[in-house]
């Protein structure tokens, strides 16, 4: 019975989210709302048992892919003073959606101690393995496809060194900082007295 339950409050509340992601008018709580579709959605893959897909949702898309977006957005052109002033205006709403989401994570460990949901397999299938799905995946991802596992991992590596590469080149313009020129300038060459006569201008 709890499954069932469960599975309808992730269910509506994904949609809700999902919808709030298209309606909200400010895109950082667009962000939001996305991040809160991928959590409702990891709580429906552990209903079903899949909770290394569940774990995915939560640590590639929330920790990685809707943290780079909210980053992005950030970037963008947005009155944050107008945002900062309805802060506490949105304090009740921001409790409530705690709230909500602490009693989804109660919810679902509940769910999953009581058992994934069964789900109905084809006539003459064959039987389940009773192995855990993520020892599954560990067994295939290390025996039969080790070395495109290893691979992947070899191009994900060359292209985060490149990206760290290419952010990190030297640049020859107007604005780059020159800290060793900082560091050996002299204080007399920094600052300069001047005894300003009473009435006339600076001299710039």
């Amino acid at each position: 019975m709890i499954q069932v339950l469960s599975f309808y409050i992730f269910a509506a509340l994904l949609i809700a989210s999902a919808a709030m992601v298209i309606f909200a008018r400010n895109p950082v709580h667009s962000v939001l709302w996305l991040i809160v579709a991928f959590f409702n959605a990891a709580g429906l893959m552990v209903l079903i048992g899949a909770e290394f897909i569940a774990m995915l949702l939560v640590i590639v898309y929330v920790g990685a892919v809707a943290v780079l977006f909210l980053f992005v957005v950030m970037m963008l052109d947005i009155d944050f003073a107008e945002l900062r002033a309805g802060f506490v205006k949105n304090v009740p709403l921001g409790l409530m959606l705690a709230v909500v989401l602490v009693a989804e994570l109660v919810l679902g460990i509940g769910a999953y101690r009581a058992g994934a949901v069964k789900l109905g397999t084809p006539d003459g299938a064959a039987p389940v393995n009773e192995v855990p799905n993520i020892e599954a995946i560990g067994n295939l991802l290390y025996s039969k496809y080790i070395f495109l596992f290893e691979s992947a991992g070899l191009i994900l590596l060359v292209a985060m060194v490149g990206a760290i590469v290419l952010t990190h080149r030297k640049s020859y313009s107007a604005k780059a900082q020159n800290i060793s020129s900082q560091t050996m300038r002299r204080p007399q060459d920094a600052t300069r007295n001047v005894n300003q006569p009473v009435g006339q201008g600076v001299e710039l």
